[in-house]
């Protein structure tokens, strides 16, 4: 991640995805948004929902490889691999950050 440059809160991103949804859900700003498989995911509690189900379900590592800026969104393509189907996949981590937060990512192929 260090050699893409991220910025801190996107790096703090990927490195909470490695753990919990709790410290996922910090990474975001109050009323932060997720859009990931057609559902939209609201504030803390919503956000560690999804990242815990998420791990729930399938053992996965995001590892990120590329880095777009396009006005306020930072678009970071990840090569997420592990025991879903269809694994390794390219998704598009698309970010837009808020005082140091993140204040919506939406996931898509």
């Amino acid at each position: 991640m260090k050699e893409l440059n991220l910025p801190e809160p996107i790096a703090a991103y990927f490195d909470a995805d490695r753990r919990d949804g709790q410290a996922v859900a910090r990474c975001f700003t109050k009323d932060g948004v997720v859009l990931d498989e057609g559902k939209t995911h609201a504030g803390f509690a919503a956000i560690e929902a999804w990242k815990n189900a998420a791990s729930a379900q399938y053992a996965y590592t995001a590892e990120p490889h590329t880095l777009q800026t396009q006005g306020r969104s930072h678009i970071v393509t990840s090569r997420v691999s592990g025991d879903f189907p269809g694994s390794p996949v390219d998704l598009r981590y698309t970010f837009i950050l808020e005082r140091g937060k993140i204040a919506s990512l939406e996931v898509a192929p």
